[in-house]
């Protein structure tokens, strides 16, 4: 168990959101900084803002060759890769009243399923099972920022965690994660994942980027999130977070 939700407090309008600090151990949380790999395996995402992800889905084969041979980040992904990871975001979320219907099955009640389903010879899938996932995304005090979205249809729960040594990240750069409401309420379904311009945007609310927290959030149709350009000119610094998804299985979309 690497997260503690014990100090998650939550927004409920216009989508769930909230802040859960501290998320870590200090002492957890300072071997994954000590660990965080270097810039050149990232891959450049310039058509989404200004920012750099290693992922499963981007630069994939850095990405898994740098998680085999850090033992600090094998292990975090074998526990992302858990029910246990999964089923404890879900029940911290209905903890808050967010109930996403998610269902904590054990081993041996997923195989009794799976049994009887082939015994009446059907083989069904014993229901959607979710799957996690995480990115490291880095993004530069000079300019840095995310486009406003309200992610993929796939996308469950986001946790953005921010990743930062004490007085490494100097809050008059910015760096917050925003949360967005257009402002031509026509433009408010946005369920598919248009990206869009800061200027289309009316900011409602900001969670500042500071050390050890997770950003939580529900993926909605107006789900509307970003982070606008960071003011560090003169600085070389990243804006380092780990970037976790729950989500649904590939070909169930609603």
């Amino acid at each position: 168990m690497y997260f503690n939700y014990d100090h998650l407090k939550f927004l409920y309008e216009p989508f769930p959101i909230g802040l859960a600090k501290p998320l870590m151990d200090a002492d957890i949380y300072q071997q994954f900084i000590d660990n965080w790999p270097e810039q050149e395996l990232f891959k450049s995402m310039p058509q989404l803002g200004h920012k750099y992800a290693l992922s499963q889905k981007f630069h994939s084969k850095q990405y898994h060759d740098f998680i085999k041979s850090t033992p600090v980040w094998r292990d975090f992904h074998s526990w992302i890769k858990s029910d246990e990871f999964i089923d404890g975001v879900m029940d911290a979320l209905k903890d808050k009243n967010i109930d996403l219907g998610h269902k904590n099955r054990s081993v041996m009640q997923r195989v009794r399923k799976r049994t009887k389903n082939l015994a009446k010879g059907s083989l069904a899938p014993t229901g959607a099972k979710l799957k996690a996932r995480f990115e490291f995304q880095m993004m530069p005090a000079n300019g840095g920022h995310i486009l406003p979205h309200t992610d993929t249809p796939q996308k469950i729960v986001t946790l953005v965690v921010s990743m930062m040594r004490p007085g490494e990240w100097d809050p008059a750069w910015g760096g917050a994660t925003d949360m967005n409401m257009p402002k031509d309420i026509t433009q408010s379904f946005n369920y598919l994942n248009r990206y869009d311009s800061f200027d289309n945007m009316k900011l409602l609310d900001s969670f500042e980027f500071t050390e050890n927290q997770a950003v939580i959030f529900v993926k909605t149709f107006n789900s509307w999130h970003s982070v606008r350009p960071m003011q560090g000119q003169a600085s070389s610094a990243m804006r380092k977070t780990l970037i976790i998804n729950i989500e649904k299985p590939k070909g169930i979309v609603l």
